[in-house]
C-alpha cells in the first residue's frame, strides 16, 4: 500500500513540478475564468433582488469552462511528447496514474476557484464566502474532475480532442453542475438546511459513484 501511494505521490509531484516550471496551465485557467466573470458582469445588470437566481449559474459557468481548459491539457502534453507511453510501460499501477492525474486536476481547479471567487464577489457586490459554500465547491469540483480526468485520457488519443472533451464531459457532468448551482443558490438566498443537505447528498453520491467507476475503467481506457 505504501508503494502504491508512493507512486501516486511521485506522479502528482511530477505534474506539480512541471506546472511550477512552466506556469502555463494555472495562468491560462485563471485568466479564462476571470474573462468569463468580466463578460457576465457587463452582460447582466444584477440587482439585489435577482442576484441570487443568476449569480450561481455565472459562477459555475466560469468554474466549469476553466476546468475543461485545464483537463484538456492534463494528458495532451504527455501524449504529444511520448511521456504517456513511458508511463504505461513503466511498472506503475494504472490506478495510481488516474488518481495522481485526478488529484492534480482537482488541485489546479481549486486554486483557480480560490482566485476567481474573490473577483466574483467584488464584481457582483456581495459576499458568499462561507464554509458551506466551500464544501459545495469542493464536492462539485471533485465530481467534475473525476469524470473529466477519465475523458481527458480518452480524448488525448483523438485528433479532434479539443472538441471531443467538452462533448464527452458536459453531458455526464450535468447532474453535478445542476446540483452545485442549486446548492450555491440556496446558500446565497439563505435556503433551508434540509434543501441544502439534499443537494449535498446528491453531490457526494455523484462523486463516490463516478469516482470509483472512473478509477476502475481508466485501466481499460489507456490500454486502448
Amino acid at each position: 500500500m505504501s508503494g502504491w501511494l508512493g507512486q501516486v505521490g511521485a506522479l502528482l509531484w511530477k505534474d506539480l513540478l512541471t506546472e511550477l516550471r512552466t506556469r502555463e496551465l494555472l495562468g491560462g485557467m485563471a485568466l479564462f475564468a476571470l474573462l468569463v466573470l468580466l463578460t457576465f458582469n457587463f452582460a447582466f445588470d444584477l440587482r439585489i433582488d435577482n442576484v441570487g437566481s443568476v449569480a450561481p449559474g455565472i459562477l459555475w459557468v466560469a468554474f466549469s469552462f476553466a476546468g475543461i481548459l485545464g483537463l484538456g491539457r492534463s494528458f495532451v502534453q504527455e501524449k504529444d511528447r511520448g511521456a504517456l507511453d513511458g508511463l504505461l510501460v513503466a511498472p506503475i499501477d494504472r490506478g495510481a496514474i488516474y488518481l495522481a492525474k485526478f488529484l492534480g486536476n482537482l488541485l489546479f481547479m481549486v486554486v483557480v476557484e480560490a482566485i476567481a471567487l474573490p473577483v466574483f464577489t467584488a464584481f457582483f457586490n456581495f459576499g458568499i464566502a462561507t464554509p458551506q459554500l466551500a464544501l459545495i465547491i469542493f464536492l462539485g469540483t471533485a465530481g467534475f474532475a473525476a469524470v473529466g480526468t477519465l475523458f481527458a485520457a480518452m480524448a488525448a488519443n483523438t485528433r479532434a480532442r479539443d472538441v471531443m472533451l467538452p462533448l464527452l464531459v458536459f453531458p455526464i457532468c450535468v447532474p453535478v453542475i445542476i446540483a452545485s448551482v442549486a446548492a450555491t443558490s440556496l446558500v446565497i438566498d439563505g435556503g433551508s438546511l434540509a434543501n441544502r443537505l439534499g443537494w449535498l447528498e446528491m453531490l457526494a453520491a455523484f462523486d463516490l459513484i463516478f469516482g470509483i467507476l472512473c478509477f476502475v475503467v481508466f485501466e481499460f481506457v489507456v490500454e486502448e
